[in-house]
């Protein structure tokens, strides 16, 4: 399934699969603050993740990954572990925290999350790897996303709607490296079995905070359905297979650009204006991508340029 890529040769479809992620990701804040105009936080999470949950269970099932491919029992250690932490906590952190804070503020806080995950991946995963060039490229991104949204990201809101954010990144971070550490699971099985685990947390909470669903528009309903499908279902599986194959650092790319789309679409489908210092910040963010990915730059470069061989 991985056809050899690595996190230090991630390869041609794992760099296809972490743009399309962050374009993805990039209409998450859009289409949740769009959902909260109808629908209580804590049903907005748990929505995003129940609808998406009975999606992946039809589509694994019809694509031979269904959720018995879920072994051994350790693998439920994991799906578990990651549904709710990676998932559940983050999701309705921030669909709480966009209730008390601006959501550019929100986009600097998922900028730590390649910050968090460096010190994780010394600890847990250092196969990966954490050289000069990729702490200079993190630092240069991070840098890029605070000129990208300004200083006024850090203004307003609440100070408890500020500390949900940062601990929606930090846990996509700790996530990305329990994935990582995971027994090997088909991509759809693992993905669909963390969103029923975290959907099996979230579901009971939101009942007893917020009583029974109450949608108040259409619009809504719409904006909460497309963020259980893509955002949520189809980016879970896609994060699975990326980080599987190709690590945490890798994977923490998005970081960086999904800032940007979310600037791109809420300028062109929302109508904000966008700000002077987006092309600068813009530089820097896919500076520090190249500086952190130079090498395996390279090498996906090299291995697409190599003649190939037929085997007999």
């Amino acid at each position: 399934m991985s056809g050899g890529a690595s996190p230090t040769a991630p390869g041609l479809l794992n760099w296809i699969l972490v743009i399309s992620l962050g374009v993805i990701w990039g209409t998450a804040f859009m289409s949740t603050s769009l959902a909260l105009d109808g629908i209580g936080p804590w049903w907005v999470a748990a929505g995003r993740l129940g609808l998406a949950a009975v999606i992946l269970l039809i589509l694994g099932s019809l694509m031979g990954q269904g959720i018995t491919h879920v072994r051994p029992a350790r693998a439920w250690v994991f799906t578990g572990l990651v549904g709710t932490i990676t998932l559940a906590g983050p999701i309705v952190l921030l669909s709480w925290s966009l209730t008390q804070v601006p959501s550019a503020f929100a986009g600097v806080a998922m900028g730590a999350v390649p910050l968090i995950v460096l010190p994780l991946v010394a600890i847990f995963s250092p196969e990966e790897g954490i050289g000069p060039r990729r702490i200079i490229g993190v630092l240069l991104g991070f840098g890029g996303l605070v000129l990208l949204v300004g200083q006024g990201a850090l203004d307003g809101g609440t100070f408890w709607g500020r500390l949900g954010c940062i601990g929606a990144a930090a846990g996509y971070a700790i996530g990305s490296i329990l994935t990582r550490r995971a027994p090997k699971v088909p991509p759809v099985a693992f993905a669909t079995a963390t969103l029923v685990m975290g959907s099996l947390v979230l579901i009971p909470v939101a009942w007893i905070l917020e009583g029974p669903p109450r949608i108040e528009s259409a619009s809504a309903a719409w904006a909460l359905a497309y963020a259980a499908l893509f955002p949520t279902g189809l980016a879970a599986i896609l994060r699975v297979r990326v980080i599987t194959t190709a690590g945490s650092m890798f994977m923490s790319m998005t970081s960086y650009m999904v800032p940007v789309w979310a600037v791109i679409f809420g300028a062109t489908l929302m109508q904000e204006d966008l700000p002077s210092q987006l092309y600068v910040a813009l530089l820097l963010i896919l500076a520090g991508i190249g500086i952190s990915q130079s090498r395996a730059i390279a090498t996906a470069i090299a291995q697409q340029l190599r003649p190939k061989t037929k085997t007999q």
